[in-house]
């Protein structure tokens, strides 16, 4: 089993809405290493801290996990979309997706919390310059976040 950090932004799927379905599916990634971490290592059942990005205190909203296995996002071929590429075929789709199931709402752990924890210095999210909507989290991560949550 695999961790994983998964950023949303609160006002296109939030925690709230996660919980609200049985599953969403994660789309919208124009990354090529976060579409590489979701087609080529997670798993289904794999945990996922759920982060809150590009608000006024971003930080891990919940608890989640991944729910199904990859498949091309159907954003890409939609014209009216934000994310459509005119370069993605059916036949070659460039991007990728997972659902996800919410399991909990969390307090919100925020991002400065998250710094002041020596223990998660090393967290991918916490690096200067990281932007990317998903990242592995360390089993020692997780574990520490779980305290933390509880």
């Amino acid at each position: 089993m695999a961790y994983w950090l998964m950023k949303s932004e609160p006002d296109e799927i939030s925690i709230d809405d996660a919980l609200s379905a049985s599953t969403i599916p994660w789309f919208g990634v124009r990354n090529y290493q976060a579409r590489n971490f979701m087609r080529d290592a997670m798993k289904v059942g794999d945990g996922v801290l759920f982060y809150h990005s590009s608000c006024p205190e971003p930080g891990i909203a919940g608890i989640a996990e991944v729910a199904s296995t990859p498949y091309p996002d159907h954003t890409q071929f939609d014209p009216d979309s934000k994310y459509y590429d005119p370069k993605a075929t059916l036949e070659t789709p460039r991007w990728m997706m997972v659902d996800i199931c919410a399991k909990r709402k969390t307090r919100l752990l925020s991002l400065a919390e998250l710094r002041k924890n020596e223990a998660l210095a090393d967290m991918v999210v916490l690096q200067k310059g990281s932007r990317l909507s998903i990242t592995p989290v360390t089993v020692s991560e997780w574990k520490f976040i779980q305290k933390l949550l509880a």
